[in-house]
């Protein structure tokens, strides 16, 4: 795995975006990212949406023994309405604990999490009966994944919204 940039705190604006959000279990699930996406990209180009911003994978509620709350999403610049199937949402603004990486997911996210433990930072997640809820945690894809197809290659931005009290 390659650190990009940070671990740190960044501060965010809103952002609107469009997305499919599923629940699937933990095994399999970056085949479902990979379908949605394309699912999502078929949308936003039938409706020609210019200016799309990066596509992120948003984690809503987190089980690794069990099913995964998850939404594929597209930042657009201005609200969008949605369908049945995919839905407008907004990113909502506030301080972020944030980390840029290069390849291995699971160990750029391990490093994020122990990094915001480790500095007693409080993210905005809560415990319910399927898992950890969080209030915004997601993956934004800043390479483009229809023009580099390689995964390893991507870069990706990992962020955690924090409590409105964290340090």
């Amino acid at each position: 795995m390659e650190i990009v940039t940070g671990p740190g705190i960044v501060s965010k604006p809103a952002s609107h975006y469009v997305g499919i959000r599923v629940v699937t279990p933990f095994r399999g699930m970056f085949a479902v990212r990979d379908e949605l996406m394309d699912e999502l990209y078929a949308w936003l180009d039938e409706r020609g949406v210019p200016d799309v911003g990066p596509l992120f994978f948003r984690l809503h509620v987190i089980d690794m023994d069990g099913p995964m709350d998850v939404e594929v999403g597209a930042v657009v610049p201005d609200p969008l309405d949605g369908d049945d199937r995919v839905r407008a949402g907004v990113l909502p603004a506030g301080r972020y604990a944030s980390l840029t990486y290069v390849n291995h997911a699971r160990r750029a996210n391990r490093a994020l999490v122990e990094w915001v433990r480790d500095n007693g930072i409080k993210p905005d997640r809560w415990n319910e009966s399927a898992g950890d809820h969080f209030a915004c945690r997601y993956e934004a894809y800043l390479t483009d994944p229809r023009t580099e197809r390689m995964k390893t290659k991507w870069r990706v931005e990992l962020n955690i919204l924090l409590a409105d009290d964290s340090a």
